[in-house]
């Protein structure tokens, strides 16, 4: 916006778009509450793929064991079983599993391996069989999300950036750091665990960074991402709802 030569707003105080009656100034209550909840924070887990040794499995439950050492409560969902999207119905076993450790956790870590370029297409089956809505809830927003990938050859961001897209689409708090481990072949050991290196001490870094953002906004993610627009929806339709002509 270009101010005026004395550099005010021009119509600073002149809003004709804006309904009055949904726009709120900061509720700082809100905001800064502290945190009342006792549990520990809830953690998922989602990697993509399902070979017998499988590297984001091994990074995902490498991360998994860091954030259980800080406190979390850690789930990891198993992919093996999951059927396609719109393949099956959503009471499916597996797609029931899912959804409600979707609903139980407060944040995610996704971790995919890169194939041709792109997330697996487990890893992508896993986020299109959360729901972007169960009635008026939206079981992803306002959740914190991490993410990593690995790869067989040469650094790539191309897993993380695409799952940055959609957790941003879905309405998740994506955090700023982020892990992929290159060659991952050699980053492992027999067990599965994660060899010393500075890609190692990067996963640490997203692991602690995905921990304090959890307890920062848990509790009051719901106030962060409320919206003046739906506000202003929800409104609109609850007049037509009350106001609908009777029934002849």
């Amino acid at each position: 916006m270009s101010g005026s030569k004395d550099g005010s707003i021009p119509g600073c105080h002149d809003f004709p778009a804006l309904e009055e009656a949904h726009f709120r100034p900061l509720d700082r209550e809100r905001l800064f509450a502290p945190d009342e909840m006792d549990h520990p924070p809830r953690i998922l887990l989602l990697y993509g793929s399902v070979r017998e040794r499988s590297y984001s499995r091994f990074l995902t439950q490498e991360a998994a064991r860091l954030l259980a050492r800080l406190g979390a409560d850690v789930r990891i969902f198993d992919p093996s079983g999951l059927p396609l999207p719109d393949d099956a119905p959503v009471d499916h076993p597996k797609v029931s599993e899912l959804r409600d450790l979707c609903a139980w956790s407060e944040a995610q870590v996704w971790c995919s391996p890169e194939r041709h370029g792109a997330m697996t297409g487990i890893m992508k089956a896993q986020i299109d069989w959360i729901p972007l809505s169960v009635g008026a809830v939206r079981p992803t927003q306002g959740k914190v999300l991490a993410l990593m990938q690995v790869s067989g050859g040469s650094q790539s961001f191309n897993a993380v950036n695409q799952m940055r897209v959609l957790g941003r689409w879905m309405r998740m708090v994506v955090i700023p750091n982020q892990s992929s481990v290159p060659k991952a072949f050699l980053e492992f050991d027999e067990q599965g665990h994660m060899k010393p290196s500075p890609l190692y001490d990067r996963v640490v870094d997203v692991v602690e960074e995905l921990f304090k953002f959890t307890v920062l906004l848990r509790g009051r993610s719901d106030y962060l991402v409320e919206r003046y627009s739906e506000r202003k929806e929800s409104a609109e339709e609850l007049s037509r709802r009350v106001n609908q002509p009777a029934a002849v």
